[in-house]
């Protein structure tokens, strides 16, 4: 189908950008890989009457090292978050969850920022904001300010983006020398996460120090395994005491039944998937 006319803007600032969007109002519609947004438009769920192009803002592609944080500008495309020195040193668990985002050519087009915005329960880097516990930058009309992880996702498709705001910035602590693994199960024909366990966790002699734990699609949005990580922390790293822990991974969750898979199973996916992903993360 084709698209209902809309105006198109592309600002070359955040400032300019924050501008169109007030000035658009509620059919205004913020355009960034255009994954998610395109097939909408195409199948007529969103009209908007303009859309705000953020492609032109170089700033909102930089991935640069931020003292204690990494900080990945909302526009930098998949495949570069992949390919970032910084990323690969810090940050292995987003760098192998963006792995598995849909194919290479979505990851080309695709942003880390639009996927996060997009707040799809099924979505991948979700769960490794949580884990991670990233802060998200939020430009608007009042200034910027910055919202956690915990509070940045608010239900389906839901964030704390407000309608006169942008997403400008995503940043993550540095987790050097941690271990790490993304375990995922999805359909062969499709890459989207019936559940998936983003696990990083911090070794010492043989015990667990620390641990983090996010789940995908066990709820209308990411989830952190808080009783697993407090189950984990203390022990040995071997596979009793993993899986012993990883029993509580369904602790505050809601998992969905549709299509893909009944919620009772992917309860049984999220405690089989949470075990190998922190044993794999522990070495």
């Amino acid at each position: 189908m084709i698209p209902a006319q809309f105006d198109y803007v592309k600002p070359g600032t955040v400032e300019e950008a924050v501008a169109a969007l007030q000035a658009g109002g509620e059919d205004a519609k913020i355009l960034a890989g255009g994954q998610s947004l395109i097939p909408v438009l195409r199948l007529r769920l969103a009209a908007p009457s303009v859309l705000i192009d953020l492609g032109g803002i170089p700033e909102l592609r930089r991935i640069r090292d931020d003292g204690d944080r990494i900080a990945i500008g909302a526009m930098a495309p998949h495949h570069e978050v992949l390919r970032n020195h910084l990323v690969g040193e810090h940050l292995g668990l987003l760098a192998q969850a963006t792995a598995t985002v849909a194919d290479n050519q979505v990851r080309h087009r695709g942003t880390l920022g639009g996927a996060l915005a997009h707040a799809d329960p099924a979505g991948d880097l979700g769960g490794v904001a949580l884990a991670l516990e990233a802060e998200f930058v939020i430009a608007g009309s009042g200034g910027t300010r910055t919202v956690s992880a915990d509070e940045f996702f608010v239900d389906y498709f839901t964030t704390a983006i407000g309608e006169d705001e942008i997403l400008t910035e995503v940043r993550f602590p540095k987790y050097t020398g941690w271990g790490s693994h993304y375990e995922k199960f999805n359909r062969t024909a499709q890459s989207w996460s019936m559940v998936a366990i983003a696990a990083a966790v911090r070794v010492e002699g043989g015990t667990i120090a620390e641990a983090r734990v996010g789940l995908t699609n066990m709820g209308t949005t990411p989830l952190r395994a808080r009783g697993v990580e407090e189950a984990l922390v203390g022990q040995p790293a071997t596979a009793e005491a993993v899986r012993t822990a990883a029993e509580r991974v369904t602790e505050g969750t809601a998992a969905p039944s549709d299509a893909d898979a009944a919620a009772d199973y992917r309860e049984h996916l999220a405690r089989v998937l949470t075990g190998r992903a922190v044993l794999a993360a522990a070495g």
